[in-house]
């Protein structure tokens, strides 16, 4: 069985039971330090299968944007669910981790009839689901969803980084690297950084004592 064909099973298996309009369900930035958590929901014509997409995370920056524009001419339907820093700080990460996937789902038309989730259910919508260990690395649906989240979001980081030069996002997107961590002792945190989080809640005692 070729690589194409295996990375179809979960879509077939619901086209199989019934399915019309199939979405895979992927999220980025739930580790990250600042910024969103971005979910995309993804519906593909039947049989789609675009060569080279699989887990954003094993992508360069070009081979993502590339098939970013492959994937948005392609798909049948897009959602983007965007959960912004201080929900994330009043809800803890996986409720808004949850809240943006549902979001994107409820943005899709059309609308979908069964989910494919990296690792996740989503109790609040009655449609057939299926949650996907390892979701982005063996379904086709849910690895193109992490491409169009991805960009979505490291797009926005880029933006940030000209509102907040000193953070430098658009080299790190938010993640606790070394730099980042450093420019957070130094400068203290700004407006989108997670004031919940380890490695930004120590510095908050500083400036609210």
């Amino acid at each position: 069985m070729d690589h194409g064909h295996n990375m179809l099973y979960y879509e077939r298996l619901a086209y199989a039971q019934g399915a019309r309009y199939v979405a895979g369900i992927d999220e980025v930035g739930r580790g990250c330090l600042a910024g969103p958590v971005v979910a995309c929901a993804i519906i593909f014509p039947p049989h789609t299968f675009i060569e080279g997409v699989k887990d954003s995370k094993k992508l360069s920056p070009e081979k993502r944007e590339y098939l970013f524009d492959l994937i948005q001419k392609q798909a049948l339907g897009i959602g983007i669910g965007i959960v912004e820093e201080a929900i994330i700080d009043e809800i803890n990460i996986l409720r808004a981790t949850i809240k943006a996937m549902e979001k994107a789902v409820q943005a899709l038309q059309p609308y979908p009839d069964h989910l494919l989730i990296d690792a996740l259910f989503l109790e609040n919508f009655s449609i057939p689901q299926f949650a996907i260990k390892e979701g982005d690395n063996i379904s086709f649906s849910i690895a193109a969803a992490s491409i169009v989240a991805k960009v979505t979001r490291d797009r926005m980081m880029i933006a940030y980084s000209e509102q907040y030069p000193q953070y430098q996002f658009s080299k790190h997107k938010g993640y606790g690297t070394p730099e980042h961590l450093e420019a957070i002792a130094r400068y203290g945190p700004c407006p989108i950084h997670r004031k919940s989080f380890r490695g930004v809640k120590e510095y908050c005692k500083e400036l609210n004592p």
